[in-house]
């Protein structure tokens, strides 16, 4: 895995649970602005909306680098609209980096002809 690539994963990874964390904090505040005088909706539906134009463009970046499967691509896209999907998503993103470098080490030493 080249540069670009890893670098390319590690924003999807570092930006899929913030944008998870925040798309369940904007539910919270639905549910607040509905139940109470408490209205953060319009702040929280922002940062949301920011992380999450951060997700799809990292994840457009990320697909294109990596030339994943198109149903490897619409599972991170799907993971990215649910409400906890980003926590899977980063799980998933890390176990492939990890695997990624394990990879690359044993093409290195000649152990494996991957």
């Amino acid at each position: 895995m080249d540069i670009k690539t890893a670098s390319a994963l590690h924003r999807l990874r570092l930006v899929s649970a913030p944008e998870a964390v925040s798309f369940l904090l904007l539910l919270v505040c639905s549910v607040l602005k509905r139940t109470t005088d408490f209205d953060a909706v319009p702040v929280m539906g922002m940062i949301h909306g920011v992380l999450f134009v951060l997700y799809v463009l990292f994840w457009l970046d990320a697909w294109n680098r990596t030339k994943w499967s198109f149903g490897k691509a619409a599972l991170y896209f799907v993971l990215s609209v649910l409400p906890t999907g980003g926590f899977f998503a980063e799980r998933k993103l890390k176990r492939e980096a990890e695997d990624a470098v394990i990879a690359s080490r044993a093409r290195r030493e000649g152990t494996v002809n991957a």
